[in-house]
């Protein structure tokens, strides 16, 4: 199976110092993920958590949203020619009676460590599928001195990052600032898959009462990831894209941008930020 990290033959140069030495890299390899043993995507990953990062997957997908609707997933023996196994294809199997969209079969998406949506046509496509509509959810308030404290905790949670610094993260906390979960991968859109597929394993979706923080920008498939499975609040430490502005406006979600030590910007969803009377 895939490690996490590898290790790889660097030259380092420091103040005009040459030396050669081992370097730390974070792995990164296909993961196929077949549904009722169709093809259905490759996305480029962080091997571990694969089953979690495939079932969370088909949650953002419309496919999955409570746990009895999972059969099962697993590796697929035989996955090479020679009929080795690379762990690096996972299939998936719906419980009977389970609907798979004929839109999601046809799509055979490439994902790749910067793209976790690929093909999604428009907002009406998140907003007409969606499970667990945001608006519906119980009533969340959050301090902004408690978001300014996150990113901190988050990033010394990072276990693989202090060893490679090549990883995205993606945690999720309660309204009062417990971690719950966390999970690094290469690609941001999986390692938030990630924590909503083990949330979906351990039947705990809808995450209503959820705050999700991502290293980096928060782009639209983020956005819609955290939507489908029906968290109420997303920061991110870097800026949102336009199109996840429009779609949390649209679908009730809070986006906080620039969640940097005490300064952020609340971009969508300001009610369930206490921000006091000078607004």
């Amino acid at each position: 199976m895939g490690r996490v990290t590898e290790r790889r033959r660097t030259i380092r140069i420091r103040d005009g110092a040459v030396s050669s030495r081992p370097d730390t890299l974070v792995a990164e390899e296909p993961l196929e993920i077949r549904l009722n043993g169709r093809p259905l995507a490759i996305t480029m990953r962080t091997p571990g958590d694969d089953f979690a990062l495939a079932a969370g997957f088909l949650v953002s997908e419309g496919v999955l949203g409570a746990a009895e609707e999972l059969q099962s997933i697993v590796y697929c023996a035989g996955a090479q020619a020679d009929g080795s196994n690379t762990y690096n294809v996972v299939d998936v199997k719906l419980a009977p009676g389970v609907a798979v969209p004929d839109i999601t079969l046809e799509r055979n998406v490439y994902t790749t460590s910067s793209c976790g949506l690929c093909g999604k046509a428009s907002l009406d496509a998140v907003r007409t599928t969606a499970r667990f509509p945001i608006a519906d959810t119980p009533p969340v308030r959050v301090e902004p001195s408690l978001l300014a404290g996150l990113p901190d905790r988050l990033r010394a949670a990072q276990q693989v990052f202090d060893r490679t610094g090549g990883l995205h993260a993606a945690a999720l906390f309660s309204p009062d600032g417990e971690l719950l979960d966390i999970r690094e991968d290469v690609g941001r859109h999986n390692a938030v898959d990630k924590l909503v597929g083990r949330a979906l394993q351990e039947d705990r979706l809808p995450l209503s009462r959820s705050i999700l923080l991502v290293s980096g920008r928060a782009s639209f498939e983020l956005a819609q990831k955290a939507v489908m499975a029906g968290i109420p609040v997303l920061a991110a430490v870097s800026a949102p894209s336009s199109l996840a502005v429009d779609l949390a406006a649209e679908t009730g979600l809070t986006l906080v941008g620039f969640l940097r030590g005490a300064n952020m910007n609340v971009y969508a969803g300001d009610e369930r930020i206490a921000l006091g009377t000078g607004v």
